[in-house]
């Protein structure tokens, strides 16, 4: 039996006359509760705006007419012995506004205990009025588990070469948990036609498609592992060891994710990215600003539904970029009466109770707007400071750019004492864009340590003996900045003379 067979079996025996299903495949909801009724003996109505109501296993007798109103009525007409009745209305949230129809639907969830006669309306969003709220429960019809999507993909690869084996088999399941049935047999179907077996190139493509259409979540596929990120040695293995360790089936524990804080372009963003290639872990960016709704409740709703698909997609790894940004009106007084308090609190939640396969990376730039319950333990596996790059990481990075624009390692480096590893790409993509050696393109780069010394200064200090040393490992211990070099000046100089010449 079904999970929702499992548990519609479950309500009504406990005479629960008031079901609110959520789900995006009402046909294969009904089918379920139809062998539930069969298995049961119990009798199932189903009823839609386009053919009204009718026998579940009926397609072509129709009893009543489109009229929502008359649907309801309808169960008091229905037969009336000791045998369960349930009558499934399909897509009726679009109807439930009106007074007649809720009043009508409030009546018959009270008199279906005393009838044992049971209203399931079956709905992708739920939208309960305040009269209905205590009358109805709500069950999620969730997506196809692992074992239900190796079955569709028997069904479709029936050819022996068509259908992966071993770790290809894996990862195409990989790909296709959270898709719908009807998602997952449309992505085998088009891997099928396009490269003559199932691969996971072509679910990936139709499932980055689905999470553009919930606008929520954002799928990233870096084609950078780690040896396209010099430095963060201590954070590399950190993270490979947790998550390649979460793939053991004899590993009870499971790795939460950790909090990375640094200044602005020391190489947090990149290191997520390419995490997901190094374990072999789709990447899903979450920008809270999509969240937000004008409804009243809508943007709680949007966070409860993105969370609910992070954990569909497991497992996975799960960005939020800047999220002191994001939930900057956390701890009061930003004039939105509570909503982003009740968004960060539905994210802190879902941060401690979550057990799905999902590692989650937050990274921030100021840790000074962040509530300290945020960073408590069991919410990550570590908080991580990444400093600015130290000389052997500045060589390995200048190494992968110079490599990746095409520059000569003879020329010579410009002085680069305080400069992130965002500073260093610039360097090489504008020496490469304007043709220009590397030492006249570093005149057009202003290090943030420069720019904003008093605030990369103070988050050092705040870091030291709070936060791990994202390269060497152990506890941070704080470190001055480097005073100004000659390089330095000159560019400050420049700049305030109406910027630097490329010529």
């Amino acid at each position: 039996m079904s999970a929702l067979g499992q548990r519609m079996s479950e309500l009504v025996r406990a005479c629960f006359t008031g079901v609110w299903i959520k789900s995006y495949e009402p046909d294969d909801a009904i089918v379920e509760l139809a062998q539930l009724c069969r298995s049961e003996n119990w009798s199932l109505m189903t009823w839609d705006v386009a053919q009204g109501l009718k026998p579940a296993a009926d397609t072509t007798t129709t009893l009543e007419s489109a009229d929502p109103l008359a649907a309801i009525k309808s169960l008091t007409t229905l037969a009336s012995d000791d045998t369960p009745t349930i009558l499934v209305l399909r897509s009726y949230h679009r109807f439930i506004g009106s007074g007649e129809v809720v009043a009508e639907v409030a009546k018959a969830v009270m008199q279906g205990k005393l009838q044992r006669k049971f209203v399931v309306i079956l709905s992708p969003v739920v939208q309960l009025p305040p009269e209905l709220e205590r009358l109805f429960v709500v069950v999620d019809h969730e997506p196809p588990t692992r074992e239900e999507l190796r079955e569709l993909l028997a069904g479709i690869a029936t050819d022996g070469d068509e259908m992966p084996k071993g770790n290809l088999l894996e990862s195409v399941l990989d790909a296709a948990v959270g898709l719908t049935r009807y998602e997952a047999e449309n992505a085998f179907s088009l891997s099928l036609v396009r490269h003559g077996a199932v691969q996971p190139d072509a679910i990936w493509e139709l499932k980055t498609q689905a999470l553009k259409k919930s606008g929520l979540l954002n799928l990233c596929r870096s084609e950078s592992d780690f040896d396209s990120l010099g430095g963060l040695s201590a954070l590399k293995s950190f993270t490979k060891r947790a998550l390649l360790r979460a793939g053991n089936a004899a590993t009870i524990a499971k790795p939460r994710g950790v909090l990375l804080l640094s200044p602005p372009g020391c190489g947090k963003s990149e290191f997520c990215k390419s995490l997901g290639k190094e374990v072999g872990r789709p990447v899903l960016t979450l920008d809270v600003g999509s969240l937000m709704g004008s409804l009243v409740g809508q943007s709680e709703e949007r966070t409860r539904e993105a969370l609910r698909i992070i954990d569909s997609m497991a497992p996975c790894v799960v960005m939020i970029d800047e999220i002191e940004k994001a939930f900057a009106g956390a701890s009061g007084g930003s004039g939105d009466s509570g909503v982003t308090s009740r968004m960060f609190g539905a994210l802190l939640t879902w941060l401690n109770d979550h057990t799905s396969d999902v590692f989650v990376v937050c990274t921030a730039n100021d840790v000074s707007r962040l509530p300290p319950e945020f960073s408590r333990a069991e919410r990550f596996d570590g908080v991580f400071f990444v400093d600015l790059p130290s000389r052997d990481q500045k060589n390995a990075i200048w190494s992968i750019y110079r490599s990746r624009f095409g520059i000569s390692t003879d020329e010579i480096l410009p002085a680069d004492d305080q400069w992130t590893g965002a500073e260093i790409r610039s360097c090489c993509r504008l020496s490469a864009l304007l043709d220009i050696p590397l030492n006249q393109a570093a005149l057009n780069v202003v290090p943030v340590a420069v720019t904003s010394a008093e605030s990369v200064q103070r988050l050092r200090e705040w870091a030291a003996g709070r936060c791990l040393d994202a390269e060497v490992g152990g506890i941070y211990a704080a470190k001055p900045l480097a005073k100004s070099s000659q390089n330095g000046a000159a560019v400050r100089r420049r700049v305030s003379r109406g910027g630097p010449s490329v010529n």
